[in-house]
């Protein structure tokens, strides 16, 4: 989908954000999910490969994997079973 899809499925999240439905950590995750699930900054329709959302995928987990918020919910849903909203 490109960056037409990454544009419907930003506008909403952000609406979810801006409703108060979403934190801001779990717009920041929604985001790089989106980017993933559309193929990153395409235009117009591109065949992609596996290997290529692979990589997109890698990426994204590798960032957020830094963030303090994700390791404590990743150390909590471990834990108790349950999501962090954090």
């Amino acid at each position: 989908m490109g960056r037409t899809g990454l544009g419907m499925v930003y506008s909403g999240i952000y609406a979810m954000y801006a409703a108060g439905w979403i934190t801001e950590h779990d717009l920041k995750v929604a985001k790089k999910v989106a980017y993933i699930m559309c193929g990153g900054d395409l235009t117009g329709s591109h065949r992609v490969t596996e290997s290529y959302l692979l990589d997109l995928e890698r990426e994204a987990f590798l960032s957020l994997r830094g963030e303090e918020k994700t390791l404590k919910r990743m150390e909590h849903t471990l834990k108790t079973g349950k999501p962090l909203r954090n």
